[in-house]
């Protein structure tokens, strides 16, 4: 494992620039606070801690939104957070919404992706309307590895207003959650969009989140060649390409959409 963790003094920096940025956001929207959707794991988790260190805990809104692929023990985790942080939140469930799109064209039942992703969508929309009715804005929850191989829903969780841990890698996030006193249990759970049933994270991806950092940091973000980052990472070079092939082919989740030219 490449060690990406920060010293202490940095995490405490860290801290603060994320807070500070979670305030400006707030204060140039002219915004009253913000609302964040709490999925039970860590990357929302930690989402929550900062922005009620930013905000106070009356700064934000918290929404679980269940679907039917959604684990038991990962939404009253979300509860959990909502209940140690002492924010305001509700529970929705996210399944009628589902049905009655997927009952207007029948044919995409059964397909997982097409339906775990409308599920991402669902929450987005329900993010925004409650949002918009209380003049907050919508906080993201998507870490610097996520963004940089497109593993996030376009307009879904990445539908949001700001990614407050966006230049985190996932080693950053757990480190940061531990520094700031988050429990064990929920710093280190395995992640899981949950957009449909048995889905990982890791098992999607193929590929661990420790590599994928290591592989984004020297060779996608940093200088070293696929065979140079192979050796020093461990792993096969064919990894490294695949790492890649997955920033390129995502390119456009993190762009604005695009226009012809004038």
């Amino acid at each position: 494992m490449i060690d990406l963790r920060f010293s202490e003094e940095e995490l405490d920096t860290v801290h603060d620039r994320i807070t500070g940025f979670i305030t400006e956001t707030v204060t140039d929207a002219g915004a009253d606070g913000a609302v964040l959707g709490l999925s039970g794991g860590i990357d929302s988790t930690l989402t929550a801690y900062l922005a009620v260190d930013a905000l106070g805990s009356e700064g934000l809104r918290g929404l679980v939104l269940p679907g039917e692929v959604s684990s038991e023990a990962n939404m009253s985790d979300a509860e959990r957070v909502a209940r140690d942080l002492e924010i305001a939140y509700d529970v929705i469930e996210i399944d009628p919404i589902v049905e009655t799109f997927v009952s207007t064209l029948p044919e995409v039942e059964g397909d997982h992706v097409a339906v775990g992703n409308a599920r991402a969508r669902t929450r987005a929309v329900l993010n925004y309307l409650l949002a918009n009715h209380e003049n907050r804005i919508v906080l993201g929850t998507g870490n610097r590895a996520e963004a940089a191989v497109g593993y996030f829903t376009k307009y879904g969780d990445g539908a949001v207003d700001c990614h407050p841990i966006g230049n985190l890698y996932k080693q950053q996030v757990r480190q940061l959650a531990h520094h700031l006193g988050i429990p064990e249990d929920l710093a280190e759970k395995t992640p899981t969009a949950e957009l449909w049933e048995d889905q990982t994270d890791e098992g999607e991806l193929g590929i661990d989140y420790d590599t994928l950092d290591a592989v984004l940091a020297l060779h996608v973000d940093g200088p070293l060649s696929v065979a140079a980052t192979s050796r020093i990472v461990g792993c096969e070079e064919r990894v490294v390409r695949e790492v890649d092939s997955l920033y390129e082919r995502s390119a456009h989740k993190r762009a604005v959409p695009p226009a012809p030219e004038r």
